[in-house]
């Protein structure tokens, strides 16, 4: 049992370390080539934990090839637009000012439920809205409104806005992000002058955001927590 508990944890740590070096993707934006190498490496890790007469090396090996493979493969796209239509695909246009192209939704395999339902994803109810729809090569839907129908921004509607950074955690249940101080271009002293002002130490902070303008907010710890 022991045995098998310390395979579980190295291949555990294993296959993070692999993900890891594939990039930070979720599983719905991965490309069928990483989408391969994530199910193979699954399916992997679990025959040396379920059979401990299996070496561990039988399991290593083939995740850390696999992994070595889709980075290369990622090198090689990376540099080639043939290659990267060959292993990623391409973008599809699937609606256009209005009009589906009812082949490239033969060609996907796209059924009318699956069209209308990733339309309204993106908060659209009305095909005669839409200027262009994209497959993309993850299968996800980017959708363009007509003009007339899309939200106005505060350019065009005559706002004059500063651009501005959003603020930060600066503070994350008792733990200060030295990070995020220096992106506002603060200090640890500005800190503890702000939450003594707030009659806490920062400590006892839950959450504190803030921003480059000076401006913050603060949400105590609860009691108990």
């Amino acid at each position: 049992m022991l045995i098998v508990f310390f395979r579980a944890v190295i291949l555990y740590i294993l296959i993070i370390f692999a993900v890891r070096l594939m990039g930070k993707r979720q599983i719905g934006e991965l490309q069928p080539s990483e989408l391969v190498v994530t199910i193979l490496m699954s399916n992997i890790a679990t025959l040396p934990i379920e059979d401990i007469s299996i070496p561990m090396i039988m399991g290593i090996v083939p995740i850390f090839t696999f992994v070595c493979l889709d980075v290369f493969m990622s090198q090689l796209s990376m540099r080639s637009r043939r290659m990267r239509r060959l292993f990623s695909g391409e973008p599809k246009i699937i609606v256009s000012d209005g009009k589906v192209d009812q082949q490239v939704m033969r060609e996907l395999r796209y059924t009318v439920d699956d069209l209308m339902e990733s339309l309204r994803s993106c908060s659209v109810f009305e095909l005669s809205e839409v200027q262009l729809a994209v497959v993309e090569t993850t299968g996800k839907i980017s959708v363009m409104k007509k003009q007339p129908d899309d939200t106005p921004t505060r350019s065009e509607l005559g706002i004059k806005t500063a651009a501005a950074d959003p603020s930060v955690l600066v503070i994350t249940d008792g733990e200060v992000s030295d990070a995020a101080l220096r992106f506002i271009g603060q200090d640890r002293k500005w800190l503890s002058k702000v939450t003594s002002a707030a009659g806490f130490s920062p400590r006892e902070v839950f959450i504190m955001t803030a921003d480059k303008s000076g401006k913050y907010e603060i949400i105590k710890k609860e009691r108990g927590k």
